[in-house]
Order: structure tokens, then sequence, then C-alpha cells
């Protein structure tokens, strides 16, 4: 494009509604999701400014034990090497004394949140899951997951923050009072995914109208909700754009949802997808500036360094405003690959780019300070005890890039 010709009027029209506060429209957001050269420029532009505006020259993060409870799932994703079946090289469901010494390992070194991940129902496919839970005194696994969550809370300071797939009315309600936040990644609301050889083929707990339920049902109960876009899974624009509505419609009728994750794929050799192409840096880019100005300035938006660990500093130009959890100790196990960026070098790449690292707790400051409505008596205290008089980490106990004891050396494999 000549510089001497300037982008279209409309797009321009669209950047300034967004810039100040106005819902695109979903024909306004698939034209942008479509720009390109100085267009594409500008549209990353009004989103940082929009985030900024917001969110200010601060980049925040939450310092975790990362702890899958069991990866024993009923699903079959494409692109997962989380999940195991029974008998599977690495199959594994924790006791609660092996989830306390985590727990216990990553309080001593700073950490602040416990983040529990699982297998969807492994126990409606699978006799094994049936026989643990028995073992260990439950029917379902996400009793075990409610009691493993007490058992936290009344044993250590880290709060528990639970991404267990697809939740009822009843299980909300139960995680609710031992979980400061619940997590659902929408993934996508494309049906299509579903078909043979597709994403989510054989996966019963991807269907889109599911798991929008979840989070409708959450919104209903005032948890702090945690959702998100998986990209790069034979999705369409137009069907990523409709995923981010769709999360934007829920917020706007609840206000709930306290942060929104943009998570690109990544091929792995042993997964069926290991030939997709992973998405580029400008794709993912696009996504997540289309995703700012579609959720506003005040949403909390994040995307995860270690799965851009060479480029991840360029996300800030597209408009986040968090790294997520990282850990001194623990392994990210969704994608053990992709190792998390050593904390001196998160704190200096990301002021390279001119901004500060703060530390969060697992529940944003802005839900901290209604947490009437959004806390159960028995967090408060906890809760109170780890944050500041603005809902961040309290300075005397957060890391510093100068005092972290952590780092890759500490992590358990």
């Amino acid at each position: 494009m000549s510089s001497a010709v300037k982008f279209k009027p409309a797009v321009e029209e669209i950047l300034c509604k967004a810039g100040e506060g106005e819902t695109i429209t979903r024909e306004e957001a698939l034209l942008l999701a479509d720009v390109e050269g100085e267009e594409f420029s500008s549209l990353l532009r009004a989103a940082r400014e929009l985030a900024d505006r917001h969110k200010g020259k601060t980049i925040t993060y939450s310092p975790k034990v990362f702890i899958p409870l069991t990866n024993l799932c009923r699903d079959y994703c494409g692109y997962c090497t989380f999940r195991k079946d029974p008998g599977d090289v690495g199959a594994k469901t924790l006791t609660p004394d092996e989830v306390l010494e985590v727990v216990n390992r990553g309080a001593e070194l700073g950490c602040k949140e416990a983040l529990f991940s699982l297998g969807d129902r492994p126990e409606a496919l699978f006799a094994e899951a049936r026989e643990e839970l028995r073992r260990l005194g439950f029917r379902r696994t996400l009793d075990y997951l409610a009691a493993v969550c007490r058992l936290v809370i009344e044993k250590s300071s880290l709060l528990p923050h639970s991404n267990p797939g697809l939740m009822g009315p009843r299980d909300l309600r139960r995680l609710r009072e031992v979980n400061v936040s619940l997590g659902l990644m929408l993934e996508s609301v494309s049906p299509r995914l579903l078909e043979t050889g597709g994403a989510h083929d054989r996966a019963p707990d991807k269907v889109p109208s599911r798991r929008l339920r979840t989070l409708e049902e959450a919104g209903r109960l005032n948890i702090p909700f945690t959702t998100g876009i998986l990209i790069g899974i034979g999705e369409t624009w137009t069907e990523r754009v409709d995923s981010l509505l769709a999360i934007a419609r829920l917020h706007r009728r609840y206000g709930h949802i306290q942060e929104v994750i943009i998570q690109n794929f990544r091929a792995k050799p042993t997964i069926p997808m290991r030939h997709r192409p992973d998405p580029t840096l400008e794709d993912f880019l696009r996504t997540i500036a289309v995703a700012r100005l579609i959720l506003g300035g005040e949403m909390n938006l994040q995307a995860p360094p270690n799965l851009t660990p060479d480029t991840y500093p360029t996300l800030i130009s597209a408009g986040i405003n968090d790294w997520g959890g990282i850990s001194p100790l623990t392994q990210d196990y969704i994608n053990p690959e992709a190792p998390w960026p050593h904390l001196r070098e998160l704190y200096e790449r990301t002021a390279g780019c001119g901004y500060q690292v703060r530390e969060r707790l697992a529940i944003y400051p802005e839900y901290i300070a209604r947490k009437q409505m959004y806390l159960t008596p028995v967090l408060r205290p906890n809760v109170e005890r780890l944050c500041g008089q603005d809902g961040y980490a309290k300075e005397e106990a957060a890391w510093t890039a100068d005092s972290q004891r952590g780092g890759r050396d500490a992590r358990v494999v």
C-alpha cells in the first residue's frame, strides 16, 4: 500500500468506535480480522492504546504450582498430550498427600495459586478410574477435586483455581466454596470441529453448547471465571470471532469473566494433529488485537509466554495485560515441551517494552474489591492475607527479578 493512501474510512471508524468503549459488531470484527499493512499496524496500536487506557503500563502474572490431579480423561482431542488411558505410561491420579507435598514446596518458593487441571469425567468411561475413586473414598472426580481443594485451603496458604471441564450447577456451587476462581476454556464455538477427523472428534465434553452452558451457570452463581479460545485447531476466522463474541455476550450479562486467554495451538510429534502448522505470529497478534477490541479495555487478556518463547514480548503490542500463571516448581503439564520463562527474563523483557510486571492472585483485584459477591467466607481470610490494599499480591510477599529463588532449576519434572 502506498504511503500516500490512507486506510479505509470504515476501518478507522471501527477502531475509533472500539477505542471509545463502544461494542463492535460481528461484521466490524470480521473486517478488522482481514486488515493488512498499515491497517494491521493501526489495529495493533488501537488495541494496545485501549489496554493502556484501562490497565496502564502493567502486565500481571500469578505465581503458581500446576497440579495435574488426574490425567485420565474420556475425551480424545486431536491436540492433547495431557490425557491418558488407564495403563498408559504416565497415567496418574494424585493422592491428597502428593498434592500437599507440591503445594507446600510451592509455598516455600513464593507461590500463591494452586492450579488444578484434570481430565473430564474419566469415571464415565473407565472402570479403573471408578475403582481408584472408590479407594480414595469418592464416587466422582469432581467430588474428589472439591475435597482436595478444601484440604489446600485448610493446610496451606495457596488459593485453589480449578479447570475441571464441564460443570453443572451443583458442582459449580461446591467448587465455588473452595476455589477463588474457576476456569473452562471455551476453545471454539465451531460444531465442525466435532466431525470425524476434527480437533474435537471423540470429545463429547467439547460440544460448544455444553461449554457455554457451564460458563453461563458460573455467571448466575457469581463465580470469577477464566475462559478463552484455542486458535489454529481448524477453526475459521468467522468461527474465531463468533467464539469471542459469545464470551463477550456472557460477560456483559453476568460480569463474571475475569480473564480471557488467547492460546495458540502447538504441533507435537505424538498428537493426531502433529502435521498441522502452528499459527503464525501475525495471526496470533491479529487474534489478540481483535479480542481486545471485542472484549473491551476492562477485560484481563492473557497469552501464555511459554508458547511463544522467542517472541512473547511482541504480544504486548496487541493488547494483552497478563502473562498467566508461571511456576518456579512445576512444568506446564498441558505443554510439557514448553518451559516457563525464568522470572528475571520475564521482568527484563517486559520492561524492555516499557511495562512493569506485577504479581497478582488467582482472583483479580477488581473481584477482590467485591469480595462479598465473589468470595465465600471460607476463602476471604486466605485472600486477605496475601493481597495488599490495591488487590495485587503484597509487595513484601511478591517475587522480584532480583530476589526470586525459583527458576527452572527448582522445577519438578
